[in-house]
């Protein structure tokens, strides 16, 4: 079984590596982009330090994944970096996976943060045994429009500055969440707050037995990838007691497609190895498509419904805690990926730790 460490914490006045290890929209977004790099100083008075990445065009990054890795080795192996934070998710990421040099990585554990396609480098460094953190990204956590929720900056304070991931203990539930976008494409967007709806809370379902384990997983759309790709996964033994992260992105997946991808898992034999499943809240609109708080409510249960069916016919003792507060709606909790996670449905307690 893989021995994880995590990576030493942050202190103020530290540098933190940005880097585009996936696309970028820094570049057609500027004034997004500067607000993220504004709230790292004066949010959480840390220093941004743009890595060539950061600053190129996603046209550019596709063609050259070599340097997407580059950017992340050299990050990781540069002493004065103590963090590394991405711009952005992305669709590809998982083409830079084979220009990684793991021993560069294993040797200069360093805290990364980012989510959505990140899940590949956050399954990378699991493999390698390195916690991530799933949260902070430059253009979504970090550069919410009106102001960040009190809400990430409390845990995102935790992940960047604690020593130990037993700060991050009970996970209570945000009061309001949101999964309105707001166009980039207009300045004045950043002055105002995205439409807030009341939190109804932590969904449990599955079995009723308690469980712990160390977390993998990540977007449920770049675990696809992986799952397709096969070269980069654990051993499926390494998978035996852990807790399933899953949640999903701006496409908007239906409960078929989910349902196809979790039944490829456990058909794969790694469905029944998890001891139990962490699932963010869905997002439920994007710019293109949104069909009103009645139809996205009706998504979201159709989502919970699938995966509630499949894990429960492939892995009927696993506890699976829906509308976790992780992922692509806000405000959103920085999940410790290979962490601990403790599921109580008797007690309804999810907790996080070291």
């Amino acid at each position: 079984m893989t021995d994880f460490v995590v990576p030493s914490a942050l202190e103020p006045g530290d540098r933190v590596a940005i880097v585009a290890p996936g696309s970028n929209r820094a570049t057609d977004y500027p004034h997004v982009y500067e607000l993220g790099l504004e709230r790292l100083r004066e949010v959480f008075d840390l220093e941004p330090i743009e890595f060539p990445t950061a600053t190129k065009d996603s046209e550019y990054l596709y063609d050259h994944p070599e340097k997407r890795a580059r950017d992340v080795m050299d990050a990781f192996a540069d002493p004065e970096i103590s963090g590394v934070v991405t711009t952005l998710g992305g669709f590809d990421q998982i083409r830079i996976l084979k220009h990684l040099d793991p021993e560069v990585l294993r040797e200069n554990p360093t805290r990364f943060y980012g989510i959505s396609d990140n899940t590949n480098l956050a399954c990378y460094l699991w493999n390698l045994g390195i916690v991530s953190f799933y949260g902070g990204t430059v253009l979504t956590d970090l550069a919410m429009q009106g102001s960040m929720h009190d809400y990430t900056v409390e845990h995102l304070e935790r992940a960047f500055f604690a020593d130990d991931l037993d700060a991050f203990g009970d996970i209570r539930p945000a009061e309001r969440f949101t999964d309105e976008d707001l166009d980039w494409a207009d300045p004045e967007n950043l002055d105002e707050h995205r439409e807030m709806e009341p939190n109804p809370g932590l969904t449990w379902r599955g079995a009723d037995r308690a469980v712990s384990g160390r977390t993998w997983g990540g977007c449920l759309e770049s675990l696809d990838m992986q799952l397709r790709t096969g070269r980069f996964l654990p051993a499926p033994e390494d998978l035996d007691g852990r807790i399933l992260l899953l949640e999903t992105s701006e496409e908007l997946p239906d409960a078929i497609h989910v349902r196809e991808i979790l039944i490829g898992m456990g058909e794969r034999g790694l469905l029944s190895r998890f001891a139990g499943v962490l699932v963010g809240r869905a997002k439920a609109r994007n710019l293109f498509e949104d069909p009103g708080p009645e139809a996205r409510a009706e998504y979201r249960e159709n989502q919970r419904e699938t995966i509630a069916e499949v894990v429960a016919e492939y892995n009927p003792d696993a506890p699976v805690v829906f509308d976790v507060d992780f992922g692509h709606t806000a405000p959103a909790i920085p999940v410790p990926v290979g962490g601990v996670a403790e599921l109580d449905p008797e007690s309804e307690r999810l907790v996080f730790g070291g």
